[in-house]
């Protein structure tokens, strides 16, 4: 007989197309769990029957409302909770944090049993700079609301990693190139299945490359960080004076623009001056 994990809730990754990648704990897990709370109980059965477990499931989604998230957390003191998503890693563009928090909160013992995550085996697939990187979930659907989350990154000096559905694929690319410049960028799909690829190239060729021929299964968005900007010449410096000094103080005229032009505050204050003297 198996014996019972410790009770809490235990946040589990599964596969997110091979089967093979689920980890030996997080099996363990599963098998000894009490209760497994599933995205889509159909998804995660066919993963426990791979695994030869019968367990008890329920439904966890955007969906579940504060008192049935509350009876999860009232459980969690005797009983080993496990929380899955469909697939990779829970709570990464998932639901899920709502629950943690509550179990934390209400003195529980949280752990994870990490593994596949469709973002992070993206980034590997990319050969763009992945040092940093922004993950940014899905983008809105609404042409102004996607310009404007696009906007608010755009700055952000690390690369950018979006998930993304076939049939909005391109015109999310073209809203990429328009909010970005055409910077490299790379589209893995179908990671860890027998249709594995990822394919690199500009936004504006990757936005007329599948305008026409939407992909299918899941897709990952992987977008260069921005070029490294040319320092600001002499020429930079004082046009952008000239312009600032017809409106503000040389002190909140150097501020504004050592900002924007990213120089030393002082420098730029110094040449303010000699520019009124």
């Amino acid at each position: 007989m198996t014996d019972p994990l410790p009770p809490g809730l235990y946040i589990v990754a599964t596969p997110i197309g091979n089967l093979g990648d689920l980890s030996p704990r997080a099996a363990d897990t599963l098998r000894r769990a009490n209760r497994i709370l599933a995205e889509d109980t159909r998804v995660t059965g066919k993963l426990l029957a791979h695994i030869g477990v019968k367990a008890l499931m329920r439904r966890y989604d955007d969906h579940t409302s504060e008192p049935e998230r509350q009876a999860i957390v009232d459980r969690l003191g005797t009983e080993a909770v496990v929380l899955v998503s469909d697939a990779g890693t829970p709570l990464i563009s998932d639901p899920g944090y709502k629950l943690v928090r509550a179990a934390q909160e209400g003195g529980h013992e949280v752990r994870t049993v990490p593994g596949p995550c469709a973002a992070i085996a993206a980034l590997t697939l990319s050969g763009l700079p992945t040092d940093r990187f922004l993950f940014a979930g899905f983008l809105p659907a609404k042409a102004k609301a996607r310009s404007d989350a696009i906007a608010e990154i755009a700055a952000v000096r690390a690369a950018l990693v979006f998930y993304e559905s076939g049939p909005r694929l391109a015109e999310s690319l073209a809203a990429l190139e328009s909010g970005l410049g055409d910077r490299d960028a790379a589209i893995a799909r179908e990671i860890t299945k027998l249709h594995e690829e990822c394919v690199s190239g500009t936004l504006g060729d990757l936005a007329s490359r599948y305008r026409d021929a939407p992909p299918k299964g899941e897709i990952v968005i992987v977008v260069a960080p921005p070029p490294k900007a040319e320092p600001a010449s002499s020429a930079d410096v004082d046009a952008a004076l000239d312009e600032a000094l017809t409106r503000l103080s040389p002190s909140r005229a150097a501020a504004e623009v050592a900002e924007r032009l990213r120089l030393p505050r002082k420098q730029v204050y110094a040449r303010a001056l000699e520019k009124i003297s």
